[in-house]
C-alpha cells in the first residue's frame, strides 16, 4: 500500500475511497478484508519527504502523503488477529536504536506479527529534512544498510528470551546474566545499547528488503527473509529469482529461508476485455503532469524538458534508485515507446501486471510459482475498495481450488505463516 494503491489515478477511479490515505476506517476495512483472505500481511511503503515533483505533478497524486507506517500498523494490529504488518523503515534517515525499538515494540503489540522493510532512501529530497545538504552516495547508503542490519538485530538481542523472571518473592524482576550489552562500534555506527525493550516475540521481525540492483541484491541475500522485487516478465522474475538464490547457496544460507515475491499489479474482470476496459479508464485518469514528474522521479533526472513525442535521451548516471531507472530505461527501449508513452506508463503503474479473469490470473501466477520466477507475489491493488474486494472474492478462492493457497492461517506470528524459522539469539544459546 502506498499509501492505498501505488496507481497514480487510483483515487479517482469511479467508486475508490479518494480519501483513503488519511481514513483509519477504511484502513480497518482493508486491513480486515485481507485478514477474510488469509494474506500473509499488509506492507506498508513509506517515504521520508514529499516526493521531489513539481506542484503541478504533486497536486494531482495521493501518492505523496501519508500516515507514518508503524503508528498505523500498531493501530491496525489491535483489529486483526493473523494479519502480518510489514512497514519501511530507512537505514539512511533514522538510527539504528530507533528502528529496533520502533520493530520491537510493534511485534509484541501485535502477538509476533511485524515485518521491518530494510531499505536505502533514493529520494534526494529527503537529505533536506534531516540536516544534510547533499544526499548519500549510492554506494556509501548501502554500506550503512548493512552495518545498521548488524546493529539492529544484535540490538534484538539484547535480553535472553527468558530474561525477565519477575519472581515478585524475591523482589527480582529480570536476570543481569541474561543481558547483553552490544557495545557496537563500526566505521558507520557507533550504538552502546542493550534495547530497552524485550526480546521480540518472533526473536526478529521478519526482515525485509526492496533493492534490485547489484548491492541491493547482495544484502538481500546476506540479511532478508522476504524481498520485494520488481520484474517485468517471466523471464525477468527467473534471472533474478535464479541470481538471488545463487548468492545465498554462494553464502551458506538456506534457499528457503528468503521468500522471493514480486510486486504484481492485479485487475480483475468477468472477462478479459472488461478486466483490460478496468485498466484503460484506470490509466486514462493520470495527467501528463503527474506521469512526466514520475518518470523524472524514475530516472532520476527531469524529463520535462525532453520532447514529449520523441524517443528517451541517453540518461546520465545519477545517486537516485539505479534499479527503477534502469527498469524504465529498458522498458522505453524494449517497446520503442516515445517520452510520452513512457511517461503515461510510469504515471500509472509500467511494472509486472495480471489484468483478466480470476483464472487467468491463477493461471499467470501458478506458471511464475512452477518455474522458478518466485516465491510468492507483492500484490498490488488498482484502486480501493473495489480492486481487493474483487481480488479476495474471486482470485484468492480460485488460487486455493487449485491447492496454490491456504485456506486458514498455519499460525499466529508472521514467520509461521511465511514458513520462516525463528531465530536463534546470538548471544544467548538455549539453555541445556
Amino acid at each position: 500500500m502506498r499509501p492505498v494503491s501505488i496507481h497514480t489515478g487510483a483515487w479517482r477511479y469511479p467508486g475508490a475511497w479518494p480519501d483513503a490515505n488519511f481514513n483509519f476506517a477504511a484502513y480497518k476495512h482493508f486491513a480486515r478484508t485481507l485478514e477474510r483472505g488469509k494474506f500473509d500481511a499488509l506492507f506498508l511503503a513509506d517515504h521520508m519527504a514529499v516526493l521531489n515533483m513539481p506542484t503541478e505533478a504533486l497536486k494531482r497524486s495521493h501518492t505523496v502523503t501519508s500516515f507514518e507506517p508503524l503508528t498505523l500498523l500498531s493501530a491496525l494490529s489491535t483489529v486483526t488477529e493473523r494479519l502480518g504488518l510489514i512497514a519501511t523503515a530507512s537505514t539512511t534517515y533514522n538510527e539504528p536504536y530507533h528502528v529496533a525499538r520502533k520493530f520491537a515494540s510493534l511485534d509484541h503489540i501485535s502477538g509476533g506479527r511485524a515485518g521491518w522493510n530494510l531499505v536505502t532512501t533514493a529520494n534526494p529530497d529527503a537529505a533536506l529534512n534531516f540536516g544534510h545538504d547533499e544526499h548519500m552516495a549510492h554506494g556509501e547508503r548501502y554500506k550503512r544498510a548493512r552495518e545498521f542490519f548488524d546493529v539492529v538485530t544484535g540490538l534484538w538481542d539484547s535480553w535472553a528470551d527468558d530474561a525477565f523472571v519477575r519472581d515478585a518473592g524475591s523482589g527480582v524482576f529480570f536476570d543481569p546474566d541474561r543481558l547483553h550489552v552490544l557495545n557496537h562500534k563500526g566505521p558507520e555506527l557507533s550504538v552502546r545499547g542493550p534495547l530497552n525493550i524485550a526480546r521480540p516475540v518472533q526473536g526478529w521481525p521478519v526482515v525485509v528488503q526492496a533493492g534490485s540492483s547489484e548491492a541491493g541484491r547482495q544484502i538481500a541475500a546476506e540479511t532478508a527473509e522476504a524481498v520485494f522485487s520488481a520484474p517485468s516478465t517471466l523471464a525477468d522474475g527467473q534471472r533474478f529469482y535464479a541470481d538471488v538464490k545463487g548468492r545465498m547457496d554462494r553464502l551458506g544460507r538456506d534457499r528457503d529461508s528468503l521468500k522471493i515475491l514480486p510486486g504484481c499489479f492485479v485487475v480483475v474482470g468477468e472477462t478479459l476485455a472488461g478486466a483490460r476496459e478496468k485498466r484503460a479508464l484506470l490509466d486514462s485518469l493520470v495527467h501528463y503532469d503527474s506521469a512526466v514528474a514520475s518518470l523524472s522521479v524514475a530516472l532520476g533526472v527531469d524529463a520535462s524538458r525532453f520532447d514529449p513525442d520523441g524517443p528517451l535521451p541517453e540518461i546520465p548516471e545519477t545517486e537516485s534508485s539505479k534499479s527503477g531507472r534502469e527498469r524504465a530505461i529498458a522498458l522505453a527501449r524494449r517497446e520503442n515507446l516515445t517520452v510520452r508513452q513512457l511517461a503515461q506508463r510510469l504515471g500509472g503503474y509500467a511494472g509486472l501486471a495480471m489484468v483478466g479473469t480470476p483464472a487467468s490470473i491463477a493461471d499467470a501466477m501458478e506458471e511464475w510459482l512452477a518455474t522458478d520466477a518466485c516465491d510468492g507475489f507483492n500484490v498490488m491493488f488498482p484502486y480501493l475498495p473495489g480492486g481487493l474486494e474483487e481480488f479476495v472474492d474471486h482470485v484468492v478462492p480460485e488460487l486455493q481450488r487449485r491447492g496454490l493457497f491456504r485456506r486458514e492461517y498455519e499460525g499466529a506470528t508472521l514467520r509461521e505463516n511465511l514458513g520462516l524459522p525463528r531465530p536463534a539469539n546470538r548471544f544467548f544459546p538455549p539453555r541445556p
